[in-house]
Order: C-alpha cells, then structure tokens, then sequence
C-alpha cells in the first residue's frame, strides 16, 4: 500500500512500523506533527506531551531503560533543553531502542536560532541518521532503532523542516511486534556515578569505533557513479537539491549513516572523482570531519552557511548560473505578523504599553507578537521560561544600579508548565522585586492547538487532571494573584497598577480563551464603526487588530474578521464604536 505522506507523518508510521510503544514530545514547529499522527496508532503506542522537552526526553529514555522502543520529539532547541539526560545516557547506552528526533529549522521559519544540531551527535557521542525524503523518514527510523539495539546506543535522528513538511510517496509496510526486553537491574549500566561514568566513556568510545566500520557498509549509505568530475558527498534534502541542479552530470555520495562518518567509503568515493564537493546545509559538519581526515573536498568555500538551501541558491554558487524568472506586477497587501482579531493577549499588551517606566521581558508563543507595532509591548524575548527568568535579572540589575523601574516578565500557560514555574519560585524565593504574568489562552497556541497540563485533556484524548496555575503561583508563595479578563481593559489596568506598587509577591494570571480553539462558540456580537461620530483620530488603530483600518478618511471594522472582543470600543473616546448583533 502506497500513500502521500509528509515527512512527519512518516516518521511517525516508522515508528508504528519499528514496534515503537512510548512515545513522548513537546510540540514545536517543525517536529509537532509526528506526536499528533502517533495518535493514529495509540492502540499499540502510548504517546503523550511532556511539559517540556527534558521530560519527554526522560520519559523515553525511562521507557527504553524498561525494554520498550522508545522515541522523544522535539524542534531542534529543544535539544538544548534536554541536553542534559540525553548526554549521559549515551554513556549509559540502550535497552529497548532509543531515538531521539531532532526537527532543524534552517532560515528560522519558526524559530529564534537556526543552530546545526548535527554537532550533538558528535558531541554527546551518539549515531545520527538523516532522511532525504518521506520514504526515507519511515524506512531509515526502522533501521535506527536496529542499530540503538545493536550497538547499545542513542540515535539521533535529525530532519529539517524541509523533510519534516514536504510530502512524498511512502510505500507502507507491516509493523514489527519486537516485544518488550526484559527489565534486569543493573547498577552499574544504568547508575551514572563518577565511577562509573569514568568507565562507561571508555566503552562509548569503543561503540563509536564499532559505528564508523559499521557505516562504512550500511545500506543507509548510497554511492550513484554517473561523470566522476564532479563528485558530490551530501545528505538529507541538499541531496535532492544536488539532483535537481546536477542530475547524471556528477556522481555521489550520499549519507543516510552521518556520524560516525564512513570514512573509509567516502576516502574510496574521493579518490574515484576528479574532485570532492561537500552540498551540506547550514555548518561545515561533515566537510570539516572530512578535511581533518586529509580528504580534499570543497564545501563552505562555495555552499553558504546560513539559511535553507534550494536548487536555485546550488546552481549559483556551484555553476555560476541564475535561473530565469518572470515577474508579475501584482500588488499584494502588506501582512504583517500580527495578533489575530479578538487574540486574548492583545488587552494585555495595549495596557501594559501604556505604562511609564516598565519592561516587559517576552517569551516564546503567540505573545511574541505583541512586540510588533503598534502595540511594541515586549523588550525581549530569548527562549522558553526566560520571560520569567530574564525578568528576575533585569529587576535585579535595576536594583543594584537605582534605576526605578517595573519590570514584568511574560510567559503563556504552556510556556509556564514548560518552564515558567522555576522562574516563578525563583522571584519569590529571592525576593525580585517584578511580577510574573502568566497569559492563559486555555490551549498551546502558536504551534497549532496542543494540550497542555492546564487544559484538563492529554494528547490521547483522554480527560486529565486540570493544573490550575492560579493555585500553583499562590503554593510557591504568591500573596497576590490577580486573575483577570484581559480585554476588559479597565479591570487590566487597575491589576497592572495594583501590582506597581505592591510590596509583596504579586502575579498575574489573564485568562480568556483563544478565539481559534476548536468547538468554542464564535461570539455573534461584532464591533462597528458609528462614521458620523468618528473623529478620525486613529485611536483605534493602536490596538493592532487586523480588523481595524482606516479608509477614505475614516476608521472601518472589517465584520468577516471581527469576533466582538471590545477592545477596540473601550479605547475609543467619542463613543464611535458600537455593538451589533446581541
């Protein structure tokens, strides 16, 4: 049976295929699709969304470490987070098979970095294999999870967004019932002491050794003789970009295996070609490997280093050739990334721009966006939980230094369950002198609608104890916690400057659902200009809604976008907006 999947998709039927049984991630674009189809299986896969990625990084190691193929997904900095159990247990090594999925984001399509995670595998000592399309994405995760078992190993297995959301055919096959292994206690394998450690890094080292020969054999490893003036070692989708470009004009190499690097076949591929081109995306990994090994190559001298490559980026740097393009005059609108109509956040971030002397240290979601003009409500924002954290040293420096003034750091319910709550304790613990505010939307917004530890649902549908972040803020210490509607800008501005001036620990939790969540009832109030009392002075287009526009002199409200969140009318001083539709 054959059928179109993404590379997504795929990875998660591998998985099915493999005899996968523990499944766990956090959502996070590009890799957030391959949790939600391990639901099709759920019949033989337990899956689930961790609070954050070290959790579902832990929660597969701990289920490997019981017998089970195990597998954690995540979007490439989310490696960073779950850097610290993944590192050691490549010390520890495997029981049932383990694979960790890095999803890369080359050109930051929806991320803060674009960082090469091909360098952990080298750096936590674990083997790496990359797909190049869908039907490598399942047939390549059957055979990682042979190789974690084989030689009692961690592997990574890293995609890009372009391999992860591109679709191709897959040709499907059966799943395979491994079974689970046994569980036998074993301290001194699975205990990372000192002393033990210092042993078990002498064997991973030996296990990389065993790797390399191995990869010089694997049929992960494909050799395509056409010219040999040219000669191209790649991998991953730069391979179909190197295709597209050269076609049987070149002859290459390309890795599915890609740490420990075959360096005995590439050393045999090289000296068949006149010369050796490395096509790799974003860092020099295996063409510094190659180089330092004495193998003459060329890579980074042509190829760049930043952003995604394509056939047309392949073809200028390696040809000198342009491809010819027609252009339409076609006058598109400016959009902006901007809040949706009706977003929750948007009271929240009018109210707070409006403050003096505040800062608003900002996180990952949706509410990043509330840094974009005209609203401009955020000074920062740098990863998970540092809406919090990064807040904390900004009042302590403020402090220190005698500057007056409030600081506020940002986080969404997600975000707060994933590594808000340390932040949060951290504040009060050592007396910071800010407020947290938790944004509760009542769903993980930005990457497509996933449940969370405060939505009451888990990602198999099952119903689930409901955390209540408004209980957890006043356990950790919080004498105040302020939960309000955020698009009742009265009621936020009165909680905003309660919490300036407060003296104790204070938090803010607003709540109000986004608008997008599925089976929520769309409000049939909508908001309308009165254009004989509008005074044209623009007020209302500061709230930033799409909605909102001004036209032939006057402000408008587009009825196909507005949901009736009234921010717009409260901000409005001569009464020109009104309410239809009750």
């Amino acid at each position: 049976m054959k059928k179109l999947m993404s590379g997504n998709e795929a990875i998660a039927r591998g998985a099915y295929e493999a005899g996968v049984t523990i499944a766990a991630a956090y959502p996070g674009t590009p890799s957030t699709e391959i949790l939600e189809h391990m639901v099709d299986y759920k019949d033989v896969i337990y899956s689930e969304w961790a609070p954050n990625e070290k959790v579902a990084a832990e929660v597969a190691i701990g289920g490997s470490i019981a017998g089970s193929r195990s597998l954690a997904a995540m979007k490439h900095v989310g490696v960073n987070v779950a850097a610290d159990p993944i590192f050691t247990y490549a010390y520890l090594g495997v029981n049932g098979g383990f694979v960790l999925v890095s999803a890369d984001d080359p050109s930051m399509h929806s991320s803060q970095n674009e960082q090469d995670n091909r360098y952990y595998a080298k750096f936590a000592k674990m083997a790496m294999i990359e797909p190049s399309d869908s039907q490598e994405a399942k047939d390549f995760l059957v055979e990682a999870y042979n190789i974690s078992e084989q030689f009692d190993i961690p592997v990574l297995f890293r995609v890009t967004t372009r391999i992860c959301h591109s679709k191709s055919i897959v040709e499907l096959g059966e799943r395979q019932e491994v079974g689970h292994k046994p569980y036998i206690k074993n301290i001194n394998k699975y205990v990372a002491t000192p002393a033990n450690a210092k042993r078990l890094h002498v064997v991973v080292e030996e296990r990389l050794k065993a790797l390399e020969k191995f990869a010089n054999t694997s049929a992960l490893n494909k050799v395509e003789y056409n010219d040999t003036k040219i000669g191209i070692l790649t991998a991953s989708v730069s391979y179909q970009y190197a295709k597209e470009v050269f076609g049987d004009k070149a002859s290459y190499l390309k890795l599915g295996f890609t740490y420990p690097l075959p360096m005995d076949l590439i050393r045999e591929f090289a000296s068949k070609v006149d010369t050796l081109y490395v096509i790799e995306e974003l860092e020099p990994f295996m063409e510094e490997q190659i180089k330092a090994a004495g193998i003459k190559c060329i890579g980074k001298e042509l190829i760049p280093n930043i952003y995604e490559l394509n056939p047309d980026i392949v073809a200028k740097a390696m040809l000198n050739e342009t491809t010819e393009v027609k252009s339409v005059d076609v006058e598109i609108a400016a959009r902006p990334p901007v809040l949706c109509p009706g977003c929750p956040h948007r009271g929240f971030f009018y109210a707070i721009s409006k403050k003096k002397n505040t800062v608003v240290a900002g996180d990952i979601g949706c509410y990043t966006l509330g840094a974009m003009p005209p609203l401009e409500g955020i000074d920062t924002c740098i990863c998970m939980g540092a809406g919090i954290s990064a807040a904390m040293g900004m009042a302590k420096s403020f402090e220190v230094s005698g500057r007056d003034t409030k600081v506020f750091g940002v986080v969404g319910d997600s975000t707060f369950f994933h590594s808000g709550i340390t932040g949060a304790i951290d504040i009060v613990y050592n007396k910071g002198k800010m407020v947290p505010v938790v944004l509760d939307n009542r769903i993980t917004g930005m990457t497509g609608h996933q449940e969370n530890p405060g939505t009451g649902k888990t990602l198999m549908g099952e119903d689930a104890v409901e955390i209540d972040i408004v209980e957890v803020l006043k356990s950790i210490g919080y004498k105040k916690v302020a939960v309000v509607d955020p698009c009742d800008l009265k009621a936020m501005n009165a909680v905003i400057d309660e919490s300036m001036v407060s003296t104790e620990p204070y938090a803010i939790v607003t709540k109000r659902p986004c608008i997008l969540i599925k089976g929520l009832e769309p409000s049939k109030v909508k908001c309308q200009v009165k254009t004989d009392k509008c005074k044209k002075c623009k007020m209302c287009l500061k709230v930033g809604c799409p909605a909102v526009f001004f036209k032939d002199g006057a402000s408008y409200i587009d009825k196909s976008m507005c949901v009736g969140c009234e921010v717009c009318m409260q901000v409005c001083k001569f009464d020109a907006i009104e309410k239809v539709g009750e």
